[in-house]
């Protein structure tokens, strides 16, 4: 893998020591313009696989060459951050076209400042494609990211429709961290054939993740818990809902009990939302709460946890869920919030994959499983042998029998009583 050498003084500045799996192994099949399906789990670098062998063949000032389709906004700006850092070593102009933005100024931006690559939402490429404002007739290959996300109910149509706009002969490449029953009929869907790169079974890029179960049956029971969590050590959160009705109850509910709370899903603006994410990264606030949609593929740091409040639906998206910690080898915590039918569910959901679920509870302002709690809790044997001297020690009640107390009490009474008689004398 020979990265360009600009790219590969970056490289150096930034620290790397060296590329991942996924982004060696599609790096020369990207150079050489072949249409492929990448496959790796998340935290692997996947961005910087299509960014290295993508950029360097874009021409400066010569239109939109590469279109970067992501499924959300948040994950949109986080991919134009990536390779707007890399593009400006090239002379390269990024631009980020998502709905929630501002669409007139999006407008004036691709008139005035003619961007080489674009990240969008397919809702928003194709509000501007009709409008005849956005032009991809110069464009050399099209980035589907989070493809098996991508391919589902109402995108679908929409992605289909950027690739048909495009020229003909242009690359696709698609990437995700699973591989979904959409992936295999993508001979058919796009009429072409893909170089699979699966990397998920070698790649060890991840750190340890414990997966634990801990009980909390109600609505109202789960939010106590979280606010329990909050309380632990160096804890912070990313916390999973399946409905909006639940995620702003809850975060009602902790807000009035005090916790360092934030939201992100809804009707929000492209900046409420990015307000909201920038103070999770910077730590001013413990828990981010978030649905599926807008937090995947997320890249958050060091993230200690992730907690479904609400289980998920599909073993693929527990995997992109708690995909959000463990990332480059750091390690996490993955809590499970339910009682005992829905973790049999879980179970039973995640029976073909390896992860290990077991059972979790606070102790020591630490989140542990149940097994090494109660090592915790339990007195050694030499705070036993303490606790029984101190209750034998000068203690009449363990050693003497009851009618010797009971003499030797009337013989201190008798004394006391002579006291004070001579007192009052």
């Amino acid at each position: 893998m020979q990265l360009n050498e600009r790219f590969q003084q970056h490289f150096q500045e930034r620290g790397f020591e060296e590329p991942t799996l996924i982004q060696e192994q599609v790096f020369q099949p990207m150079l050489q313009d072949q249409d492929l399906l990448g496959i790796a789990p998340t935290g692997s670098g996947k961005t910087l696989a299509f960014a290295w062998p993508l950029l360097p063949k874009l021409m400066a000032q010569q239109g939109v060459q590469l279109v970067v389709l992501e499924p959300s906004q948040e994950l949109a700006i986080q991919t134009s951050q990536v390779l707007r850092e890399w593009g400006s070593l090239l002379g390269l102009s990024v631009q980020s076209l998502t709905g929630g933005a501002n669409l007139k100024r999006q407008a004036e931006r691709l008139k005035k400042g003619h961007p080489e690559v674009v990240v969008g939402t397919p809702g928003r490429v194709n509000h501007l494609l009709d409008e005849r404002i956005l032009k991809l007739h110069r464009v050399i290959t099209v980035v589907v990211d989070e493809v098996d996300e991508l391919l589902t109910d109402d995108s679908r149509d929409q992605v289909l429709r950027v690739i048909q706009v495009v020229p003909q002969e242009a690359q696709l490449a698609l990437f995700s961290a699973t591989s979904g029953e959409l992936t295999n009929q993508l001979r058919d869907l796009f009429d072409r054939d893909f170089s699979v790169v699966d990397v998920r079974a070698d790649d060890h890029s991840r750190g340890l993740v414990n997966h634990g179960l801990v009980k909390a049956s109600t609505m109202s029971d789960k939010a106590a818990m979280l606010e329990r969590l909050s309380h632990t050590k160096n804890f912070r959160a990313l916390v999973f809902f399946t409905s909006i009705k639940t995620l702003h109850y809850t975060a009602s509910r902790l807000q009035h009990a005090g916790v360092s709370v934030a939201s992100l899903g809804g009707k929000q603006r492209q900046t409420e939302r990015e307000e909201m994410l920038r103070k999770f990264r910077k730590r001013q606030v413990k828990l981010l709460l978030t649905t599926d949609v807008a937090a995947r593929g997320l890249d958050i740091p060091k993230l200690p946890a992730v907690v479904n409040f609400e289980l998920p639906n599909s073993a693929d998206a527990y995997v992109h869920r708690t995909g959000r910690t463990g990332r480059q080898g750091e390690p996490g915590t993955v809590i499970n919030l339910g009682n005992g039918h829905d973790f049999r569910d879980l179970k039973k959901l995640l029976a073909e994959t390896e992860y290990v679920l077991k059972p979790m509870t606070i102790a020591k302002q630490r989140v542990m499983d149940q097994e090494k709690a109660k090592e915790l809790v339990k007195p050694s044997p030499k705070a036993k042998v303490d606790s029984a001297n101190k209750k034998t020690k000068g203690s009449i009640t363990q050693s003497t029998p009851l009618k010797a107390r009971k003499k030797k009490n009337r013989k201190n009474k008798g004394i006391r009583f002579k006291h004070r008689q001579k007192s009052q004398n």
